[in-house]
């Protein structure tokens, strides 16, 4: 595994290098510290996940996960003392993957790079049995992460994807957020609030506003409605 770390601090680099190399020991380190250079080498290099700080020297880390999401659907996780809600609410919201906020615990770091880790895998297998689902007017391809709503397309994160993919299997049913989220992170306990985040991004590709296709059944979930 290769994994590319836009941090500007040393300490934090080796300490985010020993916890990733000790769980996964043929992982190898790419190390900037500048957003611009990061963004150059996902570019230019192939790299399996990234580990991202905000406050970099060059350019505010939103804007690099940004330009990125552009390009790539890299694994993402952000690692920041940036612990405000709504920092991480708009980390989520540009397609980071986790939001960590320092100081962090090593066995922490380990569990959610494995839980995206584990995500993503889940997404790739679902579109090797199942590429491509269509409900009405909207069909996702689950290879590319791409969906498309009357003839207009977007792309998707693999979590958005399989967030997608859950709620269209089960067209017009109520599923829990619980139950939505566990199968979407695969860890416990649960975060519903990062559900939340994820559906408010859905909504906002799809231009689904107000709700029509995922519908918020207060206190008991969300519903998919299939577009005519």
């Amino acid at each position: 595994m290769k994994v590319l770390i836009i941090e500007d601090s040393p300490e934090i680099v080796e300490a985010v290098s020993l916890c990733l190399q000790l769980r996964w020991p043929e992982s190898e380190m790419i190390v900037t510290a500048e957003g611009k250079r990061g963004i150059d080498t996902i570019k230019n290099t192939h790299c399996d996940f990234l580990i991202l700080d905000l406050n970099l020297p060059d350019i505010d880390g939103f804007n690099v996960l940004q330009e990125i999401r552009s390009f790539s659907n890299i694994p993402t996780i952000i690692l920041t003392v940036r612990g405000k809600e709504e920092d991480q609410t708009r980390g989520l919201e540009i397609g980071a993957d986790d939001y960590i906020v320092k100081p962090f615990r090593p066995r922490d770091l380990v569990a959610r790079v494995n839980a995206v880790l584990r995500r993503y895998a889940s997404s790739a297998n679902h579109s090797k049995d199942k590429p491509t689902v269509i409900r009405g007017k909207l069909t996702l391809n689950l290879s590319t992460s791409e969906v498309t709503l009357r003839d207009k397309s977007v792309k998707l994160t693999p979590t958005e994807a399989k967030l997608l993919f859950i709620l269209m299997e089960n067209p017009e049913a109520t599923l829990s957020g619980e139950a939505i989220a566990k199968e979407v992170w695969a860890k416990e306990p649960v975060d519903t609030d990062e559900l939340r985040t994820y559906v408010r991004r859905l909504r906002s590709k799809l231009k689904d506003n107000p709700p029509r296709i995922i519908l918020t059944d207060y206190g008991e979930g969300y519903k998919f409605v299939t577009p005519t």
